[in-house]
């Protein structure tokens, strides 16, 4: 009866004290899971404008004349004139996809390339202006990446309105030592209900895949290495240790 009492607690106390073998890795998805799929001809698609995008926008009559501006407000000085001139006023892309403009009011951005944009806001301003024309950029357009250490990620900033997947990875220091190339993954669009990306870049057909351009608060996983034989033996460690701890209490209490 003993020996059944100390083997059933041998087992319990080691089922207990195991960890995941695998604690840090995330977005983890089952076997069947059905990736999404980019067609050739999407991989190279421009930048779209999204909801939270903030719009630098700089517009101009052809000759030259500033449109959207506060320089006649008597509190604004020289030197503040001829940085609005230069680098254009931000307005935040609101939540259901429209800008708040003055003169011409609310228009919807969300969905359109920078280009397209430019075209319509355009066309707006030529019934009040004679040939305006608008130049934008995104002044906050973030990815998040983990480039493969198991937890810690990289929020970058890209000022290219059309970066790629492989760019990104690049100036995010590239895949870590224990990241895995061949098991990386593309989070897109609402995080509840999102688009995930299976890539595959430990091959060269793999730069196909790279080429996505990236849109606004995309999530690059790479997947850092599975298990190592030194690691299992720091998980097993202490268990091995209490097993054997009990094993020779056992023995001791038994010739006593």
């Amino acid at each position: 009866m003993n020996k059944r009492l100390i083997g059933l607690v041998v087992i319990f106390s080691f089922l207990v004290g195991c960890k995941p073998l695998n604690p840090s890795i995330m977005f983890k998805t089952p076997k069947d899971y059905e990736y999404d799929e980019h067609k050739k001809e999407e991989q190279v698609l421009e930048y779209r404008i999204a909801a939270n995008d903030k719009l630098n926008v700089r517009a101009f009559s052809n000759d030259g004349f500033k449109l959207i501006d506060i320089v006649n407000e008597p509190s604004v000085n020289a030197t503040s004139k001829k940085q609005l001139y230069e680098n254009g006023i931000i307005y935040l892309v609101e939540y259901d996809g429209y800008i708040k403009f003055p003169i011409i009011g609310r228009i919807k951005l969300e969905g359109l390339t920078l280009r397209e944009a430019e075209f319509l806001l355009e066309e707006k301003f030529n019934d009040i202006y004679v040939d305006p024309f608008v130049m934008l950029d995104i002044a906050n357009k973030r990815v998040t990446i983990f480039p493969g250490e198991g937890g810690p990620g990289v929020v970058l900033t890209l000022s290219n309105q059309n970066t790629t997947l492989l760019e990104a990875l690049a100036l995010a220091g590239g895949i870590r030592e224990r990241g895995r190339a061949d098991r990386i993954k593309l989070i897109r669009g609402d995080l509840s209900n999102p688009e995930v990306y299976f890539i595959d870049l430990s091959t060269i057909e793999g730069l196909n895949q790279a080429n996505i351009v990236l849109q606004a608060n995309d999530v690059i996983y790479v997947e850092p290495i599975g298990i190592t034989t030194r690691q299992v033996l720091s998980e097993v460690s202490p268990v091995l240790s209490f097993i054997t701890s009990l094993i020779t209490l056992y023995i001791v209490i038994d010739r006593l």
